[in-house]
């Protein structure tokens, strides 16, 4: 599978889809697919709608990644960094704000996100997640830093910055 490098994000969402659909009928090794997924990570659109696909599937590839899965989000480490920490983030502070909505169908989603996204950050174990879940986590205890922006534009309240901070605190590898 030839992934353009100029892919959109709906394209990306649709050919993460079709890979999705592929590994779990048979039609397409892993390793065929982690070529696939490794371009698809290297710019952020592909990125994002690979993640945004991969992490919220009903199906169980994202509870399991397979070796070569790991291998290819490690193959861009910065783009997979940014976007697993923001994916960790928002997934707990959405959990909130579904549960406050009353919608808990919404907020197991987002906690499956969640624990999906905890798990994909300790098993591909690079150093740029730790910078970024640390620079985050100042974020949002302070308001102030590198993602004070991010939180603003998702309008996060103290108690979504708290739990923010709470599931970070669970990635950190104490160096």
């Amino acid at each position: 599978m030839d992934i353009p490098d100029d892919v959109t994000f709906d394209d990306a969402i649709a050919l993460t889809q079709s890979l999705m659909t592929q590994l779990s009928s048979g039609e397409l090794s892993q390793v065929d697919a982690a070529g696939a997924i490794a371009q698809l990570v290297k710019t952020t659109n592909g990125a994002r709608g690979f993640f945004v696909t991969y992490l919220t599937a009903d199906n169980s590839l994202a509870d399991t990644p397979s070796p070569e899965v790991i291998q290819a989000l490690q193959s861009s480490p910065d783009t997979v960094a940014e976007l697993l920490v923001k994916n960790l983030a928002m997934s707990a502070a959405m959990a909130i704000t579904h549960r406050r909505n009353q919608n808990e169908d919404l907020a197991q989603g987002s906690d499956r996100v969640r624990i999906r996204t905890i798990h994909l950050i300790e098993q591909i174990n690079l150093p740029q997640v730790q910078e970024k879940v640390v620079a985050l986590r100042e974020s949002a205890i302070t308001g102030e830093g590198e993602y004070k922006a991010f939180l603003e534009r998702w309008q996060y309240d103290a108690q979504q910055r708290e739990i923010i901070r709470h599931t970070l605190d669970r990635v950190i590898v104490e160096g």
